[in-house]
């Protein structure tokens, strides 16, 4: 695979992060580095620069959230899909908000993960079915709490692709709608999220819910 996706596997089980890291292989992506502990998983993601990061956030030296945090406040932060055994609202709405952009429980099939990674890797919100709907709804109980204000200005067509993304559909599933290529509505919303000076389609979602467009 040409331009391999860059990923990190942080698991304190060594036979599970061993295996999740051999799919990933087997799959054609890179796998640039694994860690059991939180604080080695931050030193080694600056050091090697993972687009993406399969996290556990059970860890034994700092908790996986705290982990999701420090990522996510880097330069260029990675995407992170959370791997977990826990299904907990808690712990996917705190991973969420921590800067996670996908979230599966580890009971999911290895064609579920792969799907997972692949979708997470474009900036879709991907979670184990049922916690989308979970996280959705605490976007919108939060928007309740937040007046929203006029922002950045947004074309006609950026705004039509942002109402959809906050509904829900995938890029493919957009493009079908608007009638557009799957890379016109990727450019689409790279565009909005640089004008919203958001990081990931996530908080995109969230945007869009504060100000009512998964309602229109």
């Amino acid at each position: 695979m040409t331009g391999a996706l860059r990923v990190m596997v942080v698991d304190d089980h060594p036979m599970w992060r061993d295996a999740v890291a051999r799919d990933l292989t087997d799959a054609g992506y890179e796998v640039v580095a694994t860690a059991g502990e939180g604080r080695q998983a931050l030193r080694v993601a600056a050091a090697t620069r993972p687009g993406l990061v399969v996290l556990d956030l059970r860890l034994p030296d700092l908790p996986g959230v705290e982990v999701a945090r420090g990522l996510a406040a880097a330069d260029r932060p990675p995407h992170i899909l959370v791997l977990s055994a826990s299904g907990e609202h808690e712990d996917v709405l705190e991973a969420v908000k921590a800067g996670a952009s996908g979230y599966l429980v580890k009971s999911a099939s290895r064609e579920e993960f792969l799907d997972a990674v692949r979708r997470t890797a474009e900036g879709e919100p991907v979670f184990t079915p049922g916690l989308a709907g979970l996280v959705l709804g605490e976007f919108r109980r939060l928007a309740t709490q937040k007046p929203s204000d006029d922002g950045p200005r947004l074309t006609d067509r950026e705004t039509e692709v942002l109402r959809l993304v906050a509904k829900g559909l995938s890029y493919k599933q957009i493009a079908e709608r608007l009638v557009l290529s799957h890379r016109t509505v990727q450019n689409h919303v790279q565009n909005t999220l640089n004008k919203l000076q958001l990081h990931n389609r996530v908080e995109l979602v969230r945007y869009a819910i504060e100000r009512g467009l998964d309602e229109a």
